[in-house]
């Protein structure tokens, strides 16, 4: 079965409140995490009919801040279906309603497992990849995850080489003592 990416598209607002900021009066970068995460779960939750857990979240950014009365508006889409997970890329933008200006806050990919009643990994539909950007994101996840594996395999401590990395340090704030 397949899906369009439409069908599971989700988009939520909210007013940010003096409740949501930290100490120096923009809100809280924990709690656009908290709503990102809500959003990715209900666009995979639609995407896949099952209840969703987050597995993984790729490079959160924080482009620009947010402050108290703004209007956060969060955008989800599936950007990539395996077998029973998927890439929900996320889009944060909020809006000063008294001027209308807009300002990308910041985007990330969460990857969603979907689980069926007895909590075991369920099978998702795939999507219909059917415009030059979806079939972008979707190949962008892919190389995503190949880079994610790469950079794990290159770090495990049985495959690690101190000598392909010494060097690299003398460029950062650090000092070597071994």
């Amino acid at each position: 079965m397949f899906k369009t990416i439409k069908e599971s598209q989700i988009i939520i607002s909210e007013l940010m409140l003096p409740s949501h900021s930290n100490f120096s009066g923009k809100i809280h970068g924990g709690y656009i995490l908290n709503l990102m995460d809500q959003i990715a779960f209900a666009c995979a939750s639609k995407h896949s009919r099952n209840y969703c857990v987050t597995a993984s979240v790729n490079k959160v950014d924080f482009l620009n801040s947010i402050d108290v009365g703004e209007l956060v508006t969060l955008k989800a889409s599936v950007n990539y279906t395996g077998r029973t997970s998927m890439v929900i890329g996320v889009r944060v933008e909020s809006e000063n309603i008294q001027t209308g200006h807009t300002k990308h806050c910041n985007s990330s990919y969460f990857t969603m497992v979907a689980k069926d009643e007895n909590g075991k990994n369920a099978s998702v539909p795939g999507i219909i990849l059917d415009s030059e950007q979806s079939i972008r994101r979707f190949s962008r996840s892919i190389a995503r995850q190949e880079q994610a594996k790469e950079r794990s395999n290159s770090f495990k401590a049985s495959e690690f080489k101190i000598d392909d990395y010494i060097e690299l340090l003398k460029d950062h704030n650090t000092k070597v003592a071994l």
